[in-house]
């Protein structure tokens, strides 16, 4: 039976050996990502200069933690690399992120990315995205017109709940979590959701990530 943390750990490991003094490093969210960020402040401790761009208010409380000196995104042109996990990929690279929640700043930061670097344990690899549902953050305001919306492109979709309530975001946004089946052309899917009005960003990750670190047994392999 695979041991998919220790998966984790060993992307996370390899990841961060790329980066070096003086670079801009996009800290990601979730698991895998806080492997990585954990590496990043063994390093800072060992005298690594950097500065990093959180992606959640957790990823930002973590690196603090760790001493990792941090730069606010309005004050940056551009970020050299990021480190960030996802809920699945493909061989060519494209992804499904947003099942932490954070997907609308994970999104901003790989667009800013000069080398976004996913690390994933080997259950995240897939053939064709949509075994895991496509989280689409919309306002409130809008949900229930998202919803029916999202019918119409063949996706059944549910807002996202914790305990009786919605999901609120970081940015105060709901969730709909939208089972569009495998899906075979993510980037003509990632255009007609970024076309419908109240959508505010969705987790198809298209063309933004440079390479995969995927733990694999006691080693990793790269895709890119």
């Amino acid at each position: 039976m695979r041991d998919f943390v220790n998966e984790k750990k060993l992307a996370a490991k390899e990841a961060v050996k790329l980066l070096s003094d003086n670079q801009i490093v996009g800290l990601g969210s979730g698991s895998s990502a806080t492997f990585a960020i954990m590496e990043i402040g063994e390093r800072v401790k060992n005298g690594l200069k950097i500065q990093g761009v959180p992606t959640s208010d957790k990823s930002k409380e973590l690196a603090i933690s760790l001493n990792i000196p941090l730069i606010d995104i309005s004050d940056v042109d551009s970020i050299d690399i990021t480190i960030d996990g996802a809920d699945e990929f493909t061989a060519d690279l494209n992804l499904i992120k947003g099942g932490g929640s954070f997907l609308l700043k994970e999104k901003v930061v790989a667009s800013l990315t000069k080398q976004e670097i996913i690390i994933a344990d080997s259950s995240k690899k897939v053939e064709l995205l949509g075994k895991f549902t496509v989280p689409v953050e919309v306002i409130p305001y809008a949900s229930g017109y998202v919803t029916k919306q999202l019918e119409l492109l063949n996706g059944i979709g549910k807002i996202r709940m914790t305990g009786d309530k919605p999901l609120i975001t970081e940015e105060g946004n709901y969730i709909i979590d939208t089972d569009f089946g495998l899906i075979a052309d993510p980037a003509t899917l990632s255009d007609k959701l970024h076309a419908i009005t109240g959508v505010v960003e969705h987790g198809l990750f298209i063309n933004l990530a440079s390479v995969v670190i995927m733990g694999n047994g006691d080693s990793t392999v790269t895709f890119s």
